[in-house]
């Protein structure tokens, strides 16, 4: 098939890992900024068969996982209103607040529903005035010009029973935030591919020239991250720092005129807390004013929420590239997908996760262990899916 079973040959890859470990000479360390690739990368096993001078950082790729705990539990007051309907994707469900998630909500009588566009949500609107319809509206650039494209139509509509809760972020201010942090061993960064097809890459150049770090543009299939490796490796060993577009299929420098257009007429950028990190200037967005009178959190005058991480969670250590999650004492023993301490366990994006579902029984697995792009988890290491989302 087309663009999947190509990007899938067990050939290309070998060469493409021949050229790799023929190109590096000395250490470095790049970083993924996408969850997506985080899973691709450990579930065919790619950071196992990279040269052992070569580290691959797992970096703050996954918009559940940095999710404020603050927004979730203002997401938990909203939908346990009688008069609310709330709806949201089902990887939010499991996520933990305080101490509660939306599927105790759901549980103790909240009128929460799984939905698979804002624009699902939009239509139960028109079917119910008389409950107000509330749309989870997380995400990075990828899901915001949908998010928007919904609150456009409401308003066109005269719908007054829709809103958005908005915890939307931006990537290129999580990356100066990584580069410019004091523990930061980041050399290179592999971009998010679907960020990029909407946003562009006329972002990245000043980024890439002002830390002198490499920015490739990279796919999610196995040869995509292993092509955007072997781009990003020979800039670093020429001494060479600049943007590179290895997604060209999808990417554009300009991105998406018509989705740039609706994200400006709908947003406005803010600073942003992300969970586990803290708060990064110029990192997110909110309705802008025009779109004010649909922004859940004014709607509902959610204010005063005070909250506080679980101690034992390593979380933030994991979404900021210091530790790997095996590196957590709570991995996997009490913190499970089953019963999560932190997003980074529950999301189908987290790194976490990605270690439990393909890793959990390998992690101690040397570097360089002969496991082969597309090859299935060691035995044993593997959970149904339905444990990690178990509602589709």
């Amino acid at each position: 098939m087309k663009y999947i079973d190509e990007f899938n040959d067990p050939d290309l890859a070998r060469r493409l890992l021949d050229e790799i470990h023929a190109t590096v000479t000395r250490p470095w360390a790049l970083m993924e900024v996408c969850g997506g690739q985080t899973h691709s990368i450990i579930r065919h096993g790619i950071d196992q068969l990279l040269p052992e001078k070569l580290e691959l950082i797992h970096g703050p790729g996954c918009p559940v996982c940095v999710t404020p705990l603050e927004v979730i539990d203002k997401a938990l007051e909203i939908a346990a209103r009688p008069d609310v309907v709330f709806c949201s994707f089902g990887d939010m469900l499991r996520v933990p607040g305080t101490d509660r998630d939306l599927f105790r909500v759901k549980g103790e009588g909240g009128d929460v529903r799984v939905v698979y566009s804002p624009l699902d949500a939009l239509q139960l609107a028109r079917r119910h005035p008389d409950k107000q319809v509330v749309f989870f509206a997380i995400g990075f650039e990828t899901t915001a010009p949908a998010n928007a494209m919904a609150v456009h139509q409401a308003r066109r509509l005269g719908l007054d029973n829709f809103s958005l809760l908005v915890s939307h972020v931006r990537v290129p201010p999580a990356i100066e935030a990584i580069m410019t942090a004091p523990a930061c061993r980041v050399q290179g960064f592999l971009a998010a591919g679907h960020v990029c097809s909407v946003m562009g890459t006329a972002e990245y150049p000043e980024l890439a020239e002002r830390h002198r770090v490499p920015i490739v543009v990279t796919g999610f299939e196995p040869l995509d991250i292993l092509e955007g490796i072997r781009r990003a490796v020979h800039q670093l060993e020429r001494g060479e720092h600049r943007v590179d577009n290895a997604y060209p299929r999808a990417v554009r420098e300009s991105g998406n005129p018509a989705a740039l257009r609706m994200l400006e007429e709908v947003f406005e950028v803010v600073d942003r807390s992300w969970r586990g990190i803290g708060r990064i200037p110029a990192s997110g967005w909110r309705l802008s004013e025009a779109y004010r009178a649909y922004d859940a959190e004014h709607r509902f005058d959610v204010t005063g929420i005070r909250t506080e991480e679980p101690a034992v969670c390593r979380a933030g250590e994991v979404l900021q590239g210091l530790i790997k999650p095996t590196e957590c004492s709570a991995f996997g023993t009490i913190c499970t997908p089953r019963t999560p301490l932190g997003a980074t366990m529950v999301s189908s994006e987290g790194a976490c996760a990605a270690y439990y579902l393909y890793r959990r029984m390998n992690a101690d697995a040397p570097q360089g262990a002969p496991l082969t792009p597309g090859a299935p988890a060691p035995q044993g290491a593997r959970v149904p899916q339905e444990e990690m989302n178990p509602v589709g």
